[in-house]
């Protein structure tokens, strides 16, 4: 028979039927040639031939209770029965036991909000504090971890004036010899000031110009008997302080010599005309090589403890590694490019071999560490702020760097970790020296603001207890403060 399909936008009838008809008239013609019991069906619609609809509408009726007489219940063959009833506990149980892994299902859950987690096997090791697995009544944890055991004071132990200090980033006027004498350039004068007695002492004074300025001084390594003293015309002297004599003057360089370093009796100058110069002051023809790589003024020496290698940092942002044995001819070992600032801020580790500190200016703010052997940068950090000096702890893997704007602070960091252990504030300007005394356990640190300050930060324990809380030393600086010049006159 024929249906029509009447379109009602446009009211035109055809002879073409839609396709649900289509489908269930291809049904009704499939579904007569099928015999009832074919499990044959669609994919995506149930073969409703082989359910017996009446069966669960009577199942869905009924309560559990009544035993089911109806002839199409009966109908059902007990062979059709995948378990039968006196089996199906031990089914459920060899079921659960093989899938969930328990014996009695009806004691345990898949999800359980009352009983707590399995315990870890006995060789299970676990470092880490889980956040969300901690109880709230459990025993709580500290917050943090002591990075030292010391006490460590917040002021410093004794304040000095330091008038005429100059405030000039790429010049080092601080050094302490191993006998406990500190040597300080002011201006044109050269003052020594021995900490055990506290006794100063004028060495020398350069009044050649109006211009005329002590730009560096360095002890040498052993006896402190003997300072070396850079001048703005390019000289460098050697000094006998015990007598207040100059032993001699080497040349060698045409412009302010702002850095020194020594290596045994080998004197190591470095000046603003990018040069740095090897002098062996035992003999009268002094200069054994003249190391040129930098571009602008070399504003940081230091040698290494074993005495092999050489590191210079200058105002072109470069820093190189020379070996002991280099000639005029030589081009520095290892040549490094990463700062981005002036590198004045030297210092090699005295705990490993071939480590060595290195602090960038305003434009780097960083402190940067290296294996001098490979050229390797092992860790950099930024600081925030200029790195003016560094200086490491020689009882522990710990170093103090000295920084200028926006806060004038030194700042204590554990190695290798650079976790900040403690700043240490008081310096109205740079601080852009910094010194250890012989013994390792006091800091001087001196700043633009033309004061000297000492601080107990690489003090040992035992150190630490005797002299007490900050607030007596606070009490101790303020009638300790006393002036270079005026001691003198």
């Amino acid at each position: 028979m024929e249906t029509s399909f009447c379109d009602s936008n446009t009211s035109v009838r055809t002879s073409v039927r839609p396709r649900w008809e289509r489908k269930k008239q291809e049904y009704q013609s499939t579904e007569n040639r099928r015999p009832l019991d074919a499990n044959v069906g669609d994919r995506f619609i149930p073969n409703r031939a082989s359910m017996n609809i009446e069966l669960s509408k009577y199942q869905m009726r009924s309560s559990s209770d009544i035993s089911m007489t109806d002839a199409s219940v009966s109908g059902i063959a007990e062979d059709q029965k995948s378990v039968s009833d006196a089996k199906k506990d031990q089914y459920t149980s060899n079921l659960s036991s093989a899938l969930l892994g328990v014996d009695d299902p009806s004691s345990s859950r898949i999800i359980s909000y009352k009983e707590k987690a399995p315990a870890p096997k006995g060789d299970t090791v676990n470092n880490l504090n889980i956040l969300y697995s901690a109880s709230a009544t459990g025993p709580k944890k500290k917050s943090c971890t002591r990075l030292v055991a010391r006490q460590i004071p917040s002021a410093p132990s004794r304040i000095l004036d330091a008038p005429d200090l100059m405030d000039d980033y790429y010049l080092n006027l601080l050094a302490w010899s191993d006998t406990n004498v500190l040597a300080v350039a002011l201006g044109q004068t050269v003052y020594l000031w021995n900490a055990g007695t506290g006794d100063i002492q004028e060495l020398c004074t350069f009044d050649a110009t109006p211009t005329a300025h002590i730009s560096s001084v360095s002890w040498v390594q052993a006896g402190g008997a003997h300072l070396a003293v850079g001048v703005s015309s390019g000289a460098t002297q050697l000094w006998d302080v015990e007598s207040g004599t100059q032993l001699r003057s080497m040349d060698g360089h045409t412009d302010r010599v702002g850095s020194l370093a020594w290596n045994r009796h080998i004197l190591t100058s470095g000046s603003r005309d990018t040069t740095i110069v090897n002098h062996d002051v035992r003999v009268a023809r002094h200069s054994l090589a003249t190391l040129k790589a930098h571009e602008q003024e070399v504003c940081g020496l230091a040698w290494s403890p074993d005495g092999e290698t050489l590191s210079s940092g200058g105002n072109d942002n470069l820093l190189c590694l020379w070996d002991a044995s280099t000639s005029s001819a030589s081009a520095p070992r290892v040549r490094i490019t990463d700062h981005q600032a002036a590198v004045k801020a030297l210092a090699w580790s005295p705990h490993e071999r071939n480590l060595l500190a290195t602090g960038g200016g305003t434009a780097d703010r960083t402190i940067k560490f290296w294996n001098t052997r490979s050229g390797v940068l092992l860790n950099s950090i930024d600081t925030g702020s200029q790195v003016c000096a560094l200086q490491w702890n020689p009882f522990e893997k710990e170093i103090l760097s000295s920084h200028g704007y926006a806060r004038n602070q030194l700042s204590l960091w554990k190695y290798p970790s650079m976790t900040k252990i403690k700043e240490f504030e008081g310096h109205t300007s740079r601080v852009l020296h910094m010194a250890v005394s012989p013994d390792g356990g006091t800091v001087l640190s001196a700043a633009a603001d033309e004061t000297l300050r000492f601080w107990d930060i690489f003090a040992t324990p035992s150190i630490s207890k005797k002299l007490g809380s900050s607030t007596d030393l606070y009490s101790v600086a303020s009638t300790n403060k006393c002036s270079w010049t005026s001691q003198i006159r």
